[in-house]
């Protein structure tokens, strides 16, 4: 399993409002080229998100599936990329002081071949990719328009 964790200057509502937009994904998902469609009660359980992985001509269709869910809190995915396999990510949002979040991203293959995979270099490759994905998820936050734009009630 892979975990990987980096704290944003943002407040866990700000992150999770980026985890809600599944049109944001392939923004910060490293190796998510295009989402395709995105169900209209995302991020509830059961919702999906249909992306497009890898280039062209290569690229893989599928979907991911919400799993779990609590907002602002915590969201798990069981993230498709058949015929490759099937991942779990598990991303937790832990309030670090004010106005800053805590992220914890927990990922593994649960099915396919990359299942048999597993190992230490495995394991360093989805760290990195995951370093780069929590980089641009806190870049999507940090500079939210509605961090920049409060709405006046």
């Amino acid at each position: 399993m892979s975990i990987t964790v980096r704290t944003v200057d943002a407040p866990p509502e700000q992150v999770f409002a980026v985890l809600a937009d599944g049109w944001s994904y392939s923004d910060w998902v490293v190796g998510t080229s295009h989402i395709r469609d995105v169900d209209k009660n995302w991020p509830e359980v059961g919702s999906k998100l249909h992306h497009k992985a890898g280039p062209w001509p290569l690229s893989l269709h599928d979907s991911s599936t919400v799993t779990e869910m609590t907002r602002d809190r915590h969201l798990n995915l069981q993230a498709g990329l058949w015929p490759l396999g099937e991942a779990n990510v598990d991303l937790l949002l832990e309030p670090a002081g004010p106005g800053r979040t805590r992220v914890v991203m927990r990922e593994d293959f649960e099915s396919g071949p990359l299942r048999g995979l597993r190992n230490g270099l495995h394991h360093l490759v989805l760290h990195r990719r995951n370093v780069e994905a929590l980089r641009r998820l806190a870049d999507l936050a940090e500079h939210r328009e509605s961090a920049r734009h409060p709405q006046v009630s």
